[in-house]
């Protein structure tokens, strides 16, 4: 019997680091095309665009280059949005963790699951209340604060680079206006929703 011996091509062997390689290319080119959409969108196409689309594109911008940062420390960013509140509230119940990041509990839940497995958080029940989890920060949790904040200050210093101080405060009494009046908006609808509701 003979037995016959293949040796794989070069091309065969260095697939999978070529395949990395493309798709990190790719992903490069799909960031760099978004901000340029971003850049022409505002600055030639619809220069006046309604303010809602400006806070949207802006946040994402924002989102953007602290996502990269994130990732540099292996931190996702959907994390760093729950380590951010428990930094300033620890101890909150899921519920409450999930109120004050606009998400849903099952949303919450998977990442706190996640948070947990990393080292990040405990998740505990009280004997006097069963039915709430307790969500805290171990003591690594605890220190990334030390590591990642700072990230989040370098992007808002670059983000506000050769904006004035009467600029940043007219932007922030601006935007607190919108939160104000939406938020108050919000509340006259959901009396409106519960009313409806009763009487159906």
């Amino acid at each position: 019997m003979t037995t016959r011996m293949y040796m794989s091509s070069p091309m065969q062997e260095f697939t999978p680091s070529l395949r990395h390689e493309s798709m990190s290319k790719t992903s490069k080119t799909l960031k760099a095309d978004e901000a340029d959409r971003v850049l022409r969108h505002w600055h030639e196409a619809v220069p006046n665009d309604r303010m809602a689309h400006l806070i949207k594109d802006a946040t994402r911008c924002f989102l953007r280059a602290l996502q990269v940062r994130l990732a540099r420390h292996n931190v996702q960013l959907g994390h760093w949005a729950f380590l951010r509140i428990l930094w300033q509230r620890d101890g909150l119940t899921k519920r409450e963790l999930s109120i004050e990041a606009g998400l849903m509990e099952p949303t919450t839940f998977v990442a706190l699951r996640a948070m947990e497995s990393l080292g990040y958080v405990t998740l505990e029940r009280k004997v006097v209340s069963k039915k709430n989890v307790y969500v805290y920060l171990t003591p690594a949790g605890r220190e990334l604060e030390k590591l990642l904040v700072p990230l989040a200050v370098e992007v808002n210093s670059i983000a506000l680079a050769g904006v004035s101080e009467a600029d940043i405060a007219a932007t922030r009494r601006c935007l607190l206006s919108a939160i104000d009046n939406l938020s108050e908006e919000a509340l006259r609808l959901g009396g409106a929703v519960e009313e409806l509701e009763v009487r159906s």
